[in-house]
């Protein structure tokens, strides 16, 4: 199932500061933190109440073919290091789980995706919500390739609603292979050939950083989008019902109603370097990190999300791990959110 390019999380990754080792009011992250390793095909989890796993997507080949900066490879390395020292606000029927990386190493993007896809396959499987920490976002190919695998198990032609925090669609063609600038061209060719529905909502859209043929492309292929610009003149608005985020809420209210399962993908690039200068393309007019956050608890809240990945994290270019605490936010946003709704916060 697995090969040599899944990896076990080593123990000294999940370290940090300890206020105390008995008071679980006083927990942090790394201190709560289980490793697994996926290739135990009888491994029985305690999944308490709610049961998430990080998974590592330790590549940017796709990021190398389309062109750009490389780096994101050591990601999810970073963004691990600035998780440890989340407080534990939930209670202990929450179990978080880290379960390894998927490591490119010789080139072969397709292999590690394909491997990510039986890794978040797993995942699923073991009733856990997956949150796959990037990498390049060639990791959309290989996570949602997973989320539709297990799908397929129990659905003839799963019904998935790809949402996806960008400036860019991503939506090349691939004549010569994949890479970061072609996976929601790659699933509606997946969609098409199993005679799915594709659906896909890019949100964040930047004109300066998609061709013409790009938002043909998009139009074609029944893309839903919202442009930076139509979200930033309210980026301190916390009334969203007074402000344009409002009929946002409405379209992506009616993206939910239109798909049984959702996976919400980011490509830290759709921010504003001066919160995500950490990047492959950096956006200098980009979104407000508040704004993001606000769309993502809207979209966990509707209980559909099944799967969520944080891409294009590059500590070569992260001036004071700024872009690697801004998935840290996030992250903890996404896991409160989660606990929530079942009552597990703290």
């Amino acid at each position: 199932m697995f090969d040599t390019r899944y990896k076990v999380t080593e123990e000294n990754v999940w370290t940090g500061r300890i206020d105390s080792e008995t008071n679980y009011d006083a927990f942090r992250l790394h201190q709560w933190v289980q490793r697994i390793d996926l290739r135990n095909e009888t491994i029985e989890l305690d999944t308490g109440r709610l049961g998430i796993a990080f998974i590592g997507f330790c590549c940017d080949e796709g990021v190398r073919r389309n062109l750009g900066r490389v780096g994101a490879a050591k990601g999810p390395e970073n963004i691990r290091k600035a998780l440890s020292n989340l407080p534990c606000r939930f209670t202990q029927d929450v179990r978080i789980f880290d379960a390894g990386d998927i490591v490119c190493e010789d080139d072969n993007l397709e292999q590690s995706q394909e491997i990510l896809a039986k890794a978040v396959g797993r995942i699923l499987g073991l009733n856990l919500f997956p949150i796959v920490l990037g990498g390049g976002h060639e990791v959309a190919f290989g996570h949602y390739m997973g989320i539709l695998n297990h799908l397929s198990e129990v659905e003839q032609k799963p019904n998935i609603g790809v949402i996806n925090f960008d400036a860019h669609f991503d939506l090349r063609p691939y004549p010569n292979g994949g890479s970061s600038g072609t996976m929601f061209r790659q699933i509606a060719d997946v969609c098409e050939c199993k005679g799915m529905k594709y659906s896909y909502f890019c949100v964040g859209v930047q004109k300066h950083s998609n061709t013409i043929e790009l938002f043909r492309t998009a139009e074609k292929l029944g893309v839903q989008y919202v442009l930076e610009k139509d979200i930033e003149g309210n980026r301190f608005a916390h009334d969203i019902s007074n402000s344009d985020e409002g009929s946002i809420m409405e379209r992506l209210d009616s993206f939910i109603k239109q798909n049984d399962h959702i996976y919400i993908t980011i490509c830290a690039d759709v921010f504003s370097s001066a919160f995500a200068p950490g990047v492959s393309a950096t956006q200098p007019l980009g979104l407000h990190p508040e704004a993001v956050l606000k769309f993502i608890k809207h979209l966990l809240k509707s209980q559909k999300t099944v799967s969520f990945d944080i891409a294009e994290v590059s500590p070569r270019f992260d001036l004071d791990n700024t872009t690697a605490n801004l998935a840290k936010v996030l992250i903890f946003a996404v896991i409160d959110t989660l606990a929530s709704m079942k009552n597990l916060s703290l």
